[in-house]
């Protein structure tokens, strides 16, 4: 049974670049078993519904501005999986969780920023995932529950997003990480950490400068779909973590119990 993760996935830029992170992401991948396909929930994604990509051959979305050309040349090529699609459909009518299909959404960077890192070659069928800021996190718990036995068919269940994700406050002058970034990454991972389902529902009242480090929420969720994913296990493992732009935080964390990988 294959692990669910939440990757975060950086600035635009994290495709190209070349640091500890992207290595970590390397070395991940070549320490899972190959996936038969990834399920993935972009939080670059929104919808007032849950929905599921079901195009044959997502095109590339570039949905950022003012960065190097070498971005605007990515492809990532991978295929889509409507059988896969229909799946996880059912799986979530099951649930009494909606959702609409979607044939026309292509591949955002919180997919294919990641995905170019880890599984460059683009041969595994990737099914992209909306993000529906409206919901409680409760519920945002739940869908990924609704799709954890996909774990058990090979299926790897990846949130792309980020934890502590302000962009009024990146400092490109400072490589330190600030204090209140630091203090909010730590109070969840203690939360994960110890399967304390209450505190991380609540998280928008118990975290600290959950202000500043969550300003909006679609980047928080993704962590919290990959963590019902993994509620079958209550195992929660931090893989790597690291700070860029002095608030932008690079973290990794695997929920299921697979083998021991050391953190980066």
């Amino acid at each position: 049974m294959l692990p669910s993760l939440f990757i975060a996935h950086g600035a635009p830029s994290l495709a190209i670049e070349e640091h500890a992170y992207t290595e970590f992401l390397r070395r991940l991948a070549v320490s899972l078993p190959t996936p038969k396909a990834i399920v993935l929930f972009s939080a670059h994604w929104e919808s007032d519904v849950q929905k599921i990509s079901a195009a044959i051959e997502p095109e590339m979305l570039y949905d950022f501005y003012g960065f190097s050309d070498d971005l605007y040349d990515m492809e990532y090529l991978a295929k889509g999986d409507l059988t896969l699609s229909l799946h996880i459909q059912q799986l979530l009518e099951q649930e009494g969780i909606r959702c609409e299909m979607d044939d026309r959404r292509g591949l955002d960077h919180g997919a294919w920023g990641p995905l170019s890192i880890m599984y460059p070659d683009a041969r595994i069928p990737v099914v992209t995932m909306s993000v529906n800021p409206r919901l409680a996190a409760e519920e945002h718990i739940r869908i990924g529950a609704a799709l954890g036995s996909l774990r058990q068919e090979q299926v790897l269940i990846i949130g792309s997003g980020g934890t502590v994700h302000n962009l009024r406050k990146l400092d490109s002058n400072n490589p330190v990480p600030q204090l209140w970034a630091v203090e909010f990454d730590e109070w969840l991972a203690e939360q994960l950490e110890t399967w304390h389902v209450e505190a991380l529902i609540r998280y928008d009242e118990r975290a600290p400068h959950v202000g500043l480090a969550v300003p909006t929420p679609e980047h928080f969720i993704p962590l919290l779909i990959a963590f019902g994913a993994g509620e079958a296990s209550r195992n929660a493992k931090l893989l790597h973590h690291s700070f860029q732009l002095g608030t932008l935080s690079l973290c990794c964390w695997m929920f299921g119990r697979f083998k021991e990988f050391r953190k980066a």
